[in-house]
């Protein structure tokens, strides 16, 4: 059964692409008509990809591995945020830092910064830093929590990615590519769904249509999780990987998401080391990574 219907999706707006004018012709197949000049998008298809993408998501999430949300325009921030967090899933909503995916270590030391600063918090070793000192290392910390606080359960690179807007977020769609993490996606008229391996054609500006796709999605990966809990209690064995590979493959999932899903289940989570002293001199690396959530990439 669909996991949504034509009305529902009408009624959310989901069916009005950009200008005629702006246009990518890649999305030819995704679009129904044009009428007064705007692009009409082909709901039947998107019920279609909306199912196929969900279904994907709840097999990863049943895996225990992670998706995470990409949508750093203004109209998807805070629903994203809300609805991705309750289902305890890493998201991104403001500027999207260069090599989050390819410099992968470098974003979890600066994690682990913010981790030993709320040590610092605890353990009283803040009390002994000057007015100034402590200054600075909370602004340092304020400006982590901003970029990075909605990662810092992220501890191995992210199994597959969601984005709202393709053409906004081409940098991190395009680190994903770099490393094969398959890319979900709303994909509006103007954008290029030639390298998402789950396109869903669809109204990405307006809040009501991102809002009903996201609900959908995380839906599905809450019923995953659920599933994955159930089975936990059933079985406390590990599935052998030959025979979690064999029963994906049944289930006719694509062959990115399927190797995202067997790969190595004792993979060591990627650690990196950090001193416990803080100075006030920031290491030069976290300080770059902060900096460049400043600038345009």
């Amino acid at each position: 059964m669909p996991r949504t219907n034509f009305k529902e999706l009408l009624d959310a707006g989901v069916h009005f692409g950009h200008l005629k004018r702006k246009w990518n012709p890649a999305m030819a197949p995704y679009i129904f008509m044009e009428r007064n000049g705007i692009h009409i998008i082909d709901l039947e298809k998107t019920v279609v990809k909306i199912d196929e993408a969900a279904s994907a998501m709840k097999h990863i999430a049943k895996s225990g591995k992670k998706v995470l949300f990409v949508a750093t325009k203004k109209q998807a921030k805070e629903i994203v945020a809300e609805k991705v967090k309750a289902v305890n899933m890493p998201y991104v909503t403001e500027r999207w830092p260069g090599g989050m995916l390819t410099n992968f270590p470098t974003i979890r030391k600066a994690v682990k910064k913010m981790s030993s600063i709320d040590k610092m918090a605890t353990d009283g070793t803040f009390l002994n830093l000057s007015k100034r000192e402590r200054l600075q290392v909370t602004r340092q910390r304020a400006k982590l929590e901003k970029t990075l606080g909605s990662i810092i359960d992220l501890t191995r690179l992210p199994s597959a990615l969601f984005v709202v807007d393709v053409t906004k977020e081409h940098i991190a769609v395009r680190e994903a590519k770099r490393l094969g993490i398959p890319v979900f996606a709303m994909v509006d008229t103007n954008s290029d769904p030639s390298d998402i391996e789950f396109p869903i054609p669809a109204n990405d500006d307006a809040s009501k249509s991102i809002s009903l796709i996201i609900g959908i999605l995380c839906q599905a990966i809450e019923e995953g999780l659920n599933e994955r809990k159930i089975e936990k209690d059933k079985e406390p064995q590990l599935k052998d990987k030959k025979v979690m590979r064999r029963e994906l493959e049944n289930k006719d999932l694509p062959a990115a998401i399927i190797e995202a899903i067997v790969e190595e289940e004792e993979e060591e989570e990627v650690e990196v080391e950090v001193d416990d002293d803080i100075t006030v001199e920031s290491d030069e690396e976290i300080v770059k990574v902060t900096d460049e959530t400043e600038e345009e990439v």
